[in-house]
């Protein structure tokens, strides 16, 4: 009787450990995805800011970092920032008005590292050089650089 207990209470436990990583993975915090590139850039532009888009990979422990870390501060603090995911099958409006889905569009743009950040103004340009990978000790002044970069531009 006793060792039916246990071996029970050894495969629940078994059973937790292993199903423990997946929760903690679909707790990931997440930026808005945008409906419209072009939206969400005027959006930005009507606040002096360019619109910073996360290129990020589902599971990559780098673009979690970038993203918790470094990212969602600044969009707390007001900065308009979004993410578009590799292999992902949404559909987004491009700065264009056409439908795209986010991994065409990481495509079109020629992104092959996640995370990689990018920083647009006005028409749809990048105003300030991409901020590619996320191994760094210097992430977030390498990230406030390109801001005011991108800021300068914008309000320029």
């Amino acid at each position: 009787m006793s060792g039916d207990r246990t071996r029970r209470q050894l495969v629940a436990g078994l059973a937790a450990w292993c199903v423990a990583p997946m929760a903690v993975h679909a707790a990931d915090v997440q930026l808005p995805a945008p409906v419209s590139l072009a939206g969400a850039l005027a959006a930005a532009l009507a606040r002096a800011q360019p619109l910073v888009v996360m290129a990020s990979l589902q599971g990559c422990p780098f673009c979690k970092i970038a993203r918790e870390h470094y990212l969602m501060p600044e969009l707390a603090a007001g900065l308009p920032v979004v993410q578009i995911d590799f292999r992902d099958a949404r559909t987004v409006r491009d700065f264009d008005g056409s439908a795209r889905t986010h991994d065409a569009l990481i495509k079109a743009w020629h992104v092959s590292v996640a995370p990689t950040v990018l920083f647009f103004g006005r028409n749809g340009r990048e105003v300030a050089e991409r901020l590619t990978g996320g191994d760094s000790d210097f992430y977030g002044a390498y990230l406030e650089a390109r801001l005011q970069q991108a800021r300068t531009a914008v309000r320029s």
